[in-house]
């Protein structure tokens, strides 16, 4: 991306005199703006001991302290003016400094980060940076900040000339919306790039603060479609559905018509449970060995999960794993999370083990609380075999004439192309619990409109999709395993508004009061559910040589809707 270096400098050379904007950096005041501030701060100080001590002078000697001489006005004068200074400009000019000493704590946090300063620290490189000329204010893009005041000017042309941390506007304005559309006009300056057709206002950026998102500018829209109803375990679902996939909601709700008809899917849930990983090191690999032996022995599960449990009231250690790799020992530990997803809850729960470890074993090193045996956000052997999160299968038996009529195909062609496709094929690819045809459409969407963590969707789309035919080869038996649905009700995107008015739809919006756990459990076996639906009407579509039609049908833009309808 085309990058723009800052071209300004604040120059403040007179009290109340406001906040100007040079061209260059090199175009400031005679003296340097620090040398400025020092003497205003100086000469504040003096004037003050000098009138306090004529004060008391006056007071000994029974002088009317309203009689002044001309030189206790010039002191008075003097006095307002550095303070009107000092007030409107004290901190700037240590902001602008060269000597580390003289840095803000949010400055030096930045210098230490090796980071461009700007509106995305992590976002500018000095390498790519170059210098295109200046872009006048009112030239540049105002679409939603054409409500900008002059002080919301004056705060862009400060974080602009990086006086400002952006990161820090929130605190710094008190108000999250204008922090957003302040940042956003910054952004804009900076790279020269428009930003139109982001919105940024319509979004409650106090619900973000601190837990979702930093340094926002706006917010991307994603439709959000239903599929359904899905008949799972006896009851009806309407599933949300964020996707910019044409296609993919209409596929899924035609599974969902197919099951309907068929009287339904059931599940059933296996295993629940989040898992979280250390690594730790030793001198020797014989330590590191007793630790291991130390961990499977049953007689010290007890105290271990005592201390692990006080990290949460929902929080319950399960079991532990230890694996160990020379001197180095990865323990994976997993524990129920009630119905939030768990990373956090586990993790603290682990720290507290790993600080009742170092008693025992005071030689013990921890490297860090996630060694990647957990693992999270990425396909790994380990999550196929021994899942996490929630492990869940969904099955269905579906019906000769609802294969034939809403299907498009037939029992023996569905089962043919799940053994060639989803088994040999994924096989032939060296797939890692990708033996499906699309389970992560599904899940992906799904996420989105529910405030799941979507990177989660990497292992939670793990799938293994079986086709058999029934009832002597008339009807259809199919079903999905998914060993690591990571889903939760409550906690990070779950609370946003959006997303919660999905998870509110599935009848899941936060924490079951009956039963802890009971609504992430159900949100596990609905996203199964839909899975299934999904690979259903896919399969289906690619046994009739339907896809390619389907698509160019539904997945391209047309502006006449009947083309869409008929």
């Amino acid at each position: 991306m085309e990058l723009r270096r800052r071209h300004v400098a604040a120059a403040a050379v007179a009290a109340g005199e406001s906040l100007k904007i040079q061209k260059h950096a090199g175009d400031s005041s005679i003296f340097p703006l620090y040398l400025t501030n020092a003497v205003f701060f100086g000469a504040f100080f003096s004037v003050a001991y000098f009138l306090l001590h004529r004060w008391r002078e006056k007071i000994r000697t029974s002088t009317p302290l309203h009689v002044i001489t001309a030189d206790e006005s010039a002191a008075i004068a003097l006095l307002v003016a550095s303070a009107v200074y000092l007030f409107r400009f004290f901190g700037i000019g240590l902001s602008r400094a060269s000597v580390d000493d003289d840095l803000s704590d949010e400055e030096i946090i930045a210098k230490e980060d090796g980071r461009t300063p700007g509106p995305c620290p992590a976002a500018l490189s000095e390498e790519t940076a170059v210098i295109p000329s200046p872009i006048p204010a009112k030239v540049l893009f105002m679409t939603d900040s054409d409500s900008l005041s002059t002080e919301d000017e004056e705060v862009i042309q400060a974080v602009v000339s990086g006086s400002v941390p952006s990161y820090s506007l929130e605190s710094k304005l008190g108000d999250c919306r204008r922090a957003a559309a302040v940042r956003r006009e910054a952004v804009q300056r900076l790279t020269g790039r428009s930003l139109e057709g982001l919105p940024v206002g319509g979004f409650d950026y106090e619900s973000i603060l601190g837990q979702c998102c930093e340094m926002p500018i706006g917010f991307v829209q994603i439709p959000v479609g239903v599929a359904g109803p899905l008949l799972l375990d006896g009851r009806e679902y309407t599933v949300p559905m964020a996707t910019t996939e044409g296609c993919l909601v209409a596929s899924t709700n035609r599974g969902c018509k197919a099951i309907y008809a068929s009287g339904g899917a059931t599940s059933v849930l296996m295993r629940d449970g989040m898992t979280r990983a250390p690594v730790v090191r030793f001198a020797t690999a014989k330590r590191a060995a007793q630790l291991k032996f130390y961990l499977e022995d049953p007689l010290n599960f007890e105290s271990i999960a005592v201390v692990f449990n006080k990290s949460s009231r929902f929080a319950r250690l399960q079991n532990i794993q230890p694996n160990i790799a020379g001197k180095n020992l990865y323990i994976r530990f997993r524990c129920s999370t009630g119905d939030a997803m768990g990373m956090n809850m586990v993790s603290k729960g682990v720290q507290n083990v790993l600080d009742f470890l170092q008693s025992d074993f005071p030689d013990m090193e921890v490297i860090g609380i996630s060694g990647n045996f957990c693992s999270d956000k990425k396909a790994a052997a380990v999550n196929w075999i021994e899942g996490r999160g929630k492990s869940v299968v969904c099955e269905a038996i579906i019906k000769e004439e609802v294969i034939k009529k809403v299907l498009k195909t037939s029992v023996e062609s569905l089962v043919e192309l799940n053994v060639l496709k989803n088994l040999t094929g994924s096989a032939i690819a060296g797939a890692l619990g990708g033996f499906n045809a699309h389970a992560s459409n599904i899940v992906s969407a799904i996420y989105l409109a529910t405030g799941q963590d979507p990177a989660q969707n990497v292992e939670s789309s793990h799938c293994i999709t079986m086709m058999e035919p029934v009832n002597n080869g008339k009807d259809l038996h199919i079903s999905v395993t998914m060993p690591s649905i990571e889903v939760g009700t409550v906690g990070g995107g779950t609370q946003l508004a959006s997303q919660s008015a999905c998870l509110n739809l599935l009848g899941v919006k936060g924490a079951s009061k009956e039963t802890p756990g009971a609504n992430a459990r159900l949100l596990a076996a609905i996203v199964a559910g839909s899975v299934l639906a999904g690979e259903l009407s896919l399969m289906s579509a690619i046994a009739a040589g339907q896809l390619v039609k389907s698509h160019m049908k539904y997945n391209r833009s047309s502006r006449n809707i009947t083309n869409v309808v008929s």
